[in-house]
């Protein structure tokens, strides 16, 4: 059963067949291979109960946010500012696109949209200041991965729906390693440059005074990474809220530069309902695939061989960072998970791990599928923001981040406690 799974899963996948289709089929043609009951009746339940989860509204909510913020051009403004204090590094402008990400994913939750968002202001820059393109094209696809692990993140909401985890601990513990992955990045930058200089294109200067005017196009993201965050932890609202609140606060910030008009609404709000629209409709047909999978005995199959091994905690650590680095290279993130964590998460908690700590790992693990080939979205997203040129450019300067964020698991897994002292200190 487990090895019929895997092989129509994949035939599937390499059929083209959009991800959410695929996981849905495979479920109907699983259904009459296994089991003796047809469970396609149940699919109207299952869609109701799996969109009956108020946590699940944070979705949309973060997305709209982030499309308010791009479409008021607020991003544009803070690359702006990011490049007048981060270009005097070796790398210049490719700090300020790691920097630029960062403060987006503060506000946006998403990859694709971190990525979509900083690539359109930055790439213009590459010709004009002489920079390496691949490693340029790597920061950019590198720097949108930080998107799902800096809160607030929308893939940590789904994995707290999936394990009941806490999300305002999730939010927390994700905020060190974020930073230091960014950190990470920003290192891989300066080795590469010093190593080779051209790379690294044109030294921008910049006065301190126009430093610290541009401090105010930095204020609309930080203002918002704290009212969402912070009432979070203020105990004045719950992560749906506080994603509600980020879109009011997003509001009055567009209507205070002048930048909130009907025109601009409706392109956020399309954008929102197409982006909602793909993630629900994975959810939905993961669901459903999981729900054949646990009634057929799949799951208790896939587990039960698993866990008769007999290896130990750590050796199961790294099946599982190698499971998910090779189902990345073939799977889209969003299903991978949705498809993996029931599975996956049963086992190492039982093992002993930390539900919050695992779900950084995985995190961590799946940003690194956003930017492994052939199906690494943050790679595409990059490629389709350029006027042309080939793939392999993106996918070879996104290579050495792939070891950054394997130095960030070593890390996390050497010292816990970076992953787990702020949600100690505020539990």
């Amino acid at each position: 059963m487990v090895a019929t799974t895997l092989i129509l899963l994949l035939v599937l996948i390499g059929l083209s067949i959009p991800v959410g289709a695929a996981l849905g089929v495979l479920g109907l043609i699983l259904d009459p291979l296994y089991s003796f009951l047809p469970l396609t009746r149940g699919i109207g339940e299952l869609a109701w109960s799996t969109n009956n989860e108020f946590l699940l509204v944070a979705i949309p909510l973060f997305i709209l946010l982030g499309e308010v913020l791009l479409r008021a051009g607020f991003a544009e403004r803070m690359y702006g500012a990011m490049s007048l204090w981060l270009s005097w590094l070796p790398g210049g402008l490719m700090h300020a696109n790691i920097g630029a990400s960062a403060l987006f994913a503060a506000t946006s939750g998403s990859s694709v949209a971190t990525a979509a968002t900083v690539g359109t202001v930055s790439i213009p820059q590459i010709k004009r200041y002489g920079y390496n393109e691949p490693l340029f094209l790597g920061s950019l696809a590198a720097g949108g991965t930080l998107g799902i692990l800096i809160p607030p993140s929308i893939n940590l909401v789904i994995y707290g729906v999936l394990t009941n985890a806490s999300v305002p601990k999730l939010y927390l513990a994700g905020i060190v390693p974020g930073l230091l992955l960014a950190g990470l990045f920003m290192l891989t930058v300066i080795v590469a440059c010093l190593i080779r200089p051209a790379w690294g294109g044109q030294k921008i200067s910049a006065t301190w005074g126009e430093r610290m005017r541009s401090l105010v196009h930095l204020g609309p993201p930080l203002g918002i990474f704290l009212l969402v965050v912070g009432s979070i932890y203020a105990g004045l609202a719950t992560p749906t809220e506080a994603a509600a609140l980020g879109v009011l606060g997003a509001l009055i910030l567009a209507a205070w530069f002048g930048r909130l008009t009907l025109s601009m609404l409706r392109e956020a709000v399309e954008g929102t309902m197409k982006a909602s629209a793909m993630i629900m409709l994975i959810i939905l047909a993961a669901s459903f695939l999981n729900f054949v999978m646990a009634a057929t005995g799949i799951t208790d199959a896939i587990t039960s061989s698993i866990s008769g091994l007999g290896i130990s905690p750590l050796q199961m650590l790294l099946v599982i960072v190698v499971f998910y680095l090779v189902l990345g290279c073939f799977m889209e993130t969003l299903s991978m998970m949705i498809t993996t964590i029931p599975i996956v998460a049963p086992i190492m908690l039982q093992l002993g791990y930390d539900p919050i700590w695992l779900g950084i790992l995985i995190i961590i693990l799946v940003e690194a599928a956003l930017i492994t080939p052939p199906v690494g979205l943050n790679l595409f997203v990059v490629q389709s923001l350029r006027k042309g040129g080939s793939m392999t450019a993106v996918i070879v300067g996104s290579l050495p981040f792939v070891l950054a964020m394997a130095a960030l698991l070593v890390l996390i897994t050497v010292f816990p406690s970076l992953v787990l002292f702020l949600p100690r200190v505020f539990s």
